[in-house]
C-alpha cells in the first residue's frame, strides 16, 4: 500500500531539512527567487542538497526564470528537478525540460473549476502538476507560499489525469482533510510548517508528514 508522498518547499537550514528527511519527505524544494523570504544561493543550495544526497528528489523552484538564470543554478546546484512557478507558458515550460534535462513541475494557480480544466494545456509539457491557490491580490503576494487554500472539491471533481501534487494553505490540522476531499496522492507545503515567515520549524514538519502519511493514496 503507497502513502501519499509529501514535498516540503522552501528548505533553508540544515536542522529543518534533516527533519524533513527523518520523517520520510519524498521531495525538498529550494527558492531560487530572491523576492521570497524562503529563497536560498546556488551556493547555500549546494550545501543542502549534498546533505539530501539520494534520500529525496532535489527539486529548485524557479519563477519566470531564463536559460542563463537556470544554467547558474545548476552548474553550482545538484537537482533532481525543476519547479516553474511563474507565468511560464506550456511552451517554455516544455522547452525548459528539453533544454536542461530535468523532469519538471509546473505550478499552477487554480481559484475556479475552470482553471482545473485549463490546467490540462500543461499535461504535455510537465511531468508534474502542482495545483496551488491563486495569489491573493495584496502587495506582498508571491507566486506561491502565501498560506492560502482554494476549494479542494474542484480537484475531485475534476480529477487530472497523469502525476500531480496539491499546495496551498496546507498544514498538519488540515493535509488529512484536503487529501481525502481532493484525491491528492501527493502533497505540497512550505508556509504550513514555519514558525514564522521563511523559518521552518522542524516540529512542524515532522507533525505534518504525519498526518500526511497517515492516508494511503488514493
Amino acid at each position: 500500500m503507497s502513502v501519499v508522498a509529501a514535498k516540503i518547499c522552501g528548505i533553508r537550514d540544515p536542522e529543518a531539512l534533516e527533519a524533513a528527511l527523518a520523517a520520510g519527505a519524498a521531495y525538498i524544494g529550494f527558492v531560487f527567487f530572491p523576492p521570497s523570504p524562503r529563497a536560498v544561493t546556488p551556493a547555500e543550495a549546494a550545501a543542502l542538497s549534498e546533505q539530501v544526497g539520494r534520500r529525496a528528489i532535489r527539486v529548485g523552484l524557479i519563477v519566470n526564470a531564463t536559460d542563463v538564470d537556470i544554467a547558474t543554478i545548476l552548474a553550482e546546484t545538484p537537482l533532481d528537478m525543476l519547479q516553474l512557478h511563474g507565468s511560464e507558458t506550456p511552451e517554455r515550460t516544455a522547452a525548459v525540460r528539453r533544454r536542461f534535462g530535468l523532469p519538471v513541475i509546473k505550478a499552477l494557480p487554480i481559484a475556479t473549476a475552470a482553471d482545473v480544466t485549463s490546467a490540462a494545456s500543461y499535461r504535455d509539457a510537465a511531468d508534474i502538476l502542482l495545483f496551488d491557490a491563486k495569489p491573493p491580490n495584496r502587495p506582498d503576494a508571491l507566486p506561491g507560499g502565501n498560506a492560502e487554500s482554494f476549494d479542494w472539491t474542484l480537484l475531485a471533481d475534476n480529477p487530472p489525469s497523469g502525476e500531480w501534487m496539491l499546495s496551498g494553505g496546507l498544514t498538519a490540522s488540515n493535509v488529512a482533510e484536503a487529501i481525502q476531499m481532493s484525491g491528492a496522492h501527493a502533497v505540497d507545503v512550505s508556509s504550513g510548517v514555519e514558525r514564522s515567515r521563511g523559518k521552518k520549524d522542524p516540529a512542524m514538519i515532522e507533525a505534518f508528514l504525519k498526518a500526511a502519511q497517515s492516508l494511503p493514496a488514493s
